[in-house]
């Protein structure tokens, strides 16, 4: 039991999205770390900070550093962090989206091009930044995980332009498993099912679509934050060294019914 316990001791890693204590982000955070982890936590900016930092301090990450990826030079900032911290790095959780509200509630067909950018730059492309960075860092190899929905797969109704963007993003994240796997540095896309987060209340008649998620799904239950948590410790750690660019789905089953 104290080696499952202690499964990612040593391990190093940067965790970005946490907005508050119910963020999936926060879930990952809390199960790494009482699975042995250490991590850099980062806030999207001095309003957020208050609500962030109080977190990070519970979770004892030695950096709490702003990161918002459309800054220039701040996400190089983060990795020259930890790079000074640490001189390594073993992990990557990108749990991090956004898309203009007037774009994310309208038809795909009537998505303005600057709110298409907008969300393809926050939400995906941003990953592949957090990838090139991150590479000279796992120097023994590595985990980098993103974080997706059923939506890139199906259309879903009122997720819209999003369900585009994150079929993006899974694309991504095996283009990336396949040039980075020689360094052993393995990528995941993680597919959790509608969880009551911040970033998700945006959804228009987001309640409709998590009482579709409960009636079907097999298990008949949403999926909780530390649900994903224990999906992500499992990849990061070495009982998962055969597998890369896979998208997983913690969704209770929801994925399977036609």
């Amino acid at each position: 039991m104290e080696s499952i316990r202690n499964i990612l001791a040593g391990k190093k890693g940067l965790i970005v999205g946490i907005a508050n204590e119910n963020s999936i982000a926060y879930g990952c955070a809390s199960v790494l770390r009482d699975l042995g982890a250490e991590f850099a936590v980062t806030y999207l900016n001095q309003k957020a900070e208050k609500y962030v930092r109080p977190l990070a301090d519970q979770l004892g990450s030695p950096l709490v550093l702003p990161l918002d990826v459309e800054q220039p030079g701040q996400m190089e900032a983060v990795f020259e962090a930890i790079r000074q911290q640490w001189g390594k790095l073993d992990f990557v959780i990108h749990s991090i989206a956004f898309c203009p509200m007037d774009d994310l509630h309208g038809r795909v067909t009537d998505c303005s091009q600057a709110g298409f950018q907008q969300a393809m730059r926050v939400s995906c492309y941003s990953f592949i930044e957090m990838a090139r960075l991150a590479e000279p860092l796992m120097i023994q190899g590595g985990s980098l995980i993103t974080m997706s929905y059923y939506g890139a797969d199906k259309v879903v109704e009122n997720y819209n332009i999003m369900g585009p963007v994150k079929a993006a993003l899974e694309s991504v994240s095996r283009y990336l498993a396949s040039e980075l796997g020689p360094k052993n540095i393995r990528v995941h896309a993680v597919s959790p099912g509608p969880l009551r987060t911040r970033a998700a209340s945006g959804i228009a008649h987001f309640d409709q679509l998590i009482e579709d998620a409960i009636a079907r799904a097999p298990q008949n239950r949403l999926v909780e934050i530390e649900d994903v948590g224990t999906t992500c410790a499992f990849l990061i750690s070495e009982a998962a060294r055969g597998l890369t660019g896979q998208t997983i789905y913690v969704d209770g089953g929801h994925h399977i019914k036609a």
